[in-house]
């Protein structure tokens, strides 16, 4: 989650010189890219397992593009936290222990309080993040169908590899809006390795051990990142009820970690999962 807010305080500086649409396709090109090259992954997959790769790929691709357009228009933190209503309602509709529907209602309070400035926002990026939100909730629903019947470093390289031959036929129309400076591609490939490889496999391995409404919840926690990474990074200041609502979202993360340490007996091994995560560069070296 760090390495996501990380990278897309990174991007956000990208899209300035580029534009969204530009930067997310580069995005999305470099980490399918790289992902094939890294886990070289096997094309004899479990049937069953298709159209949930192509569904993921096209998730993962909407979720981007959305995101990219929305922090365009509105502060990160903002983004993030409407983007999350997305894994809020997965975790709602999926959750049928009490504890997990009280812990989804303290993060939506929090998200409350840390839209409370939507009213000056653009609603134009609002409606990105809204989509963006859909999009996060198609990847953790498609992610978890997926981690069933594949090994998670192949479903999301080649999830990743359909998302590149989306793009690239994209990025080939805006070639032009691409700067030929070498620090503008070394922050692409940061961008693409911290918001997607690194987090996207972590992710889908946390999917083959925990239930979705349990990993919805936890991911909570993303706004209070994304926030402090604004602030941190681009200077987004908060007002004092957003900071409460950055309790609200961390409070509940912590208490979701804690009942699943509790009451979530340890799962099966399934195919593939005995597979483990080739590290990548980012990996071999502690990143934040």
């Amino acid at each position: 989650m760090i390495c996501i807010h990380l990278g897309s305080a990174t991007a956000k500086n990208l899209i300035e010189i580029a534009g969204a649409q530009t930067t997310v396709c580069l995005r999305i090109a470099l980490a399918g890219l790289l992902a094939m090259l890294i886990w070289r992954p096997s094309l004899r997959i479990d049937p069953r397992a298709v159209p949930g790769i192509v569904a993921l790929g096209a998730a993962i691709a909407g979720m981007n593009l959305c995101f990219y357009a929305a922090i365009e228009h509105i502060p990160l933190g903002m983004a993030v936290t409407i983007e999350f209503l997305g894994p809020l309602c997965v975790a709602l509709l999926t959750s049928w222990r009490p504890s997990n529907l009280i812990l989804a209602a303290t993060a939506g309070v929090g998200v409350l309080l840390l839209t409370d400035s939507a009213g000056t926002a653009s609603w134009t990026g609002i409606g990105f993040a809204l989509l963006s939100g859909l999009g996060w909730a198609g990847y953790i629903v498609f992610g978890k169908a997926v981690a069933r019947h594949t090994a998670t470093n192949d479903a999301l390289a080649l999830a990743l590899g359909l998302g590149t031959l989306v793009t690239v036929p994209v990025l080939l129309t805006r070639a032009e809006d691409l700067p030929l400076d070498p620090w503008f591609l070394i922050g692409a490939v940061a961008v693409a390795v911290l918001t997607s490889l690194v987090p996207h496999a972590i992710e889908l391995n946390a999917l083959r051990r925990m239930e979705v409404s349990t990993f919805g919840v936890m991911m909570s926690m993303g706004p209070a990142v994304a926030a402090l990474a604004g602030l941190l990074l681009l200077g987004e200041t908060l007002r004092p009820v957003q900071w409460l609502g950055i309790a609200a979202v961390v409070g509940a993360s912590a208490g979701a970690t804690l009942l699943a340490d509790r009451h979530t007996p340890a799962a099966p091994e399934t195919p593939g999962e005995h597979q483990p995560i080739r590290p990548t560069p980012s990996e071999a070296v502690p990143v934040p």
